[in-house]
């Protein structure tokens, strides 16, 4: 366990911990003592989008866990789990400065001490969209979701609207599985041209990152249109991707809130994965369909 000083002598100091037995106690104890605990999951390399993860989970008031961990079971073979970005020091000092309670940063094989021997099925969902082309994703994802619900404890979690799949496959695991703990979506965090916040977005070079904003375009576009139907909504958006012969769209698609077929009306949600060059990114928006 380590106790990085906040600067803050109000709260106590930031505690680290690597070991999942000893994260487990901390929010045992802190649950016995009346606070709730707010679990906010990522993956490290953090950036404003998990910030507002975490400001939204301090204003409740709980024992506010961050966890740091690059999930191996999700990655498939040829993806980016070499270089995914990590940058541990950086993180816990934004989450020193924002004031979170303890970081969980476990090793793999703290995680996976016995191998990946059981997992969780992510059901038909977990094989559309974003699963089509990375179908370990979402059984890998969610597996150790479940174990970071395990280890921690929470009474809510946070995840973050940009990867909106991975959003509702969690909500559907904590229906089906019984976890009893509340989960809160949070809008997604743009930088000021619209381009959704990602750790994999550092990827791309100059020409490619002025490029890339041709997805949130795109995709409000297609939610402006919503008046005119489906249809037109996918329309709206498929031209000024077309107009990009450097991005390659995986799949652009309008579903409903829950991510089945889309509606004839009322709410619904555009959702985009593309390719820049050897980066890929996904986006979304909330559509209203008249």
């Amino acid at each position: 366990m380590e106790r990085l000083d906040t600067g803050n002598h109000a709260k106590s100091a930031l505690v680290v911990q690597h070991d999942p037995e000893a994260m487990t106690r901390v929010s045992l104890n802190a649950r016995e003592s009346g606070r709730d605990v707010a679990l906010v999951p990522t993956m490290g390399a953090l950036h404003d989008g998990h910030l507002a993860l975490v400001e939204r989970a301090m204003k409740s008031n709980s024992h506010v866990i961050v966890s740091i961990f690059v999930n191996p079971l999700q990655f498939g073979a040829g993806e980016d789990l070499d270089k995914y970005p990590q940058t541990l020091e950086a993180d816990l000092d934004m989450l020193r400065r924002a004031g979170v309670d303890s970081v969980f940063a476990p090793s793999p094989s703290g995680m996976y001490p016995d191998g990946p021997r059981t997992r969780v099925t992510p059901g038909p969902l977990g094989g559309e969209l974003c699963g089509a082309t990375r179908p370990v994703l979402f059984g890998g994802m969610l597996t150790v979701v479940a174990k970071l619900f395990q280890i921690t404890r929470p009474t809510v979690a946070y995840f973050g609207e940009k990867d909106y799949q991975q959003l509702i496959l969690i909500e559907q695991m904590v229906r089906d599985l019984n976890f009893g703990l509340r989960i809160v979506g949070v809008p997604t965090v743009r930088e000021p041209d619209g381009l959704a916040m990602s750790s994999r977005n550092r990827y791309l070079d100059p020409r490619e990152r002025a490029t890339a904003v041709a997805l949130p375009t795109a995709l409000h576009a297609g939610a402006r249109a919503g008046d005119a139907g489906a249809e037109a909504v996918l329309r709206a958006a498929r031209a000024i991707l077309d107009a990009h012969d450097d991005i390659r769209v995986e799949y652009l698609e309008l579903r409903d809130p829950e991510l089945g077929p889309a509606p004839a009306s009322g709410p619904a949600r555009l959702l985009v994965a593309a390719h820049l060059g050897g980066t890929r990114l996904i986006d979304n928006v909330p559509v209203t369909l008249k």
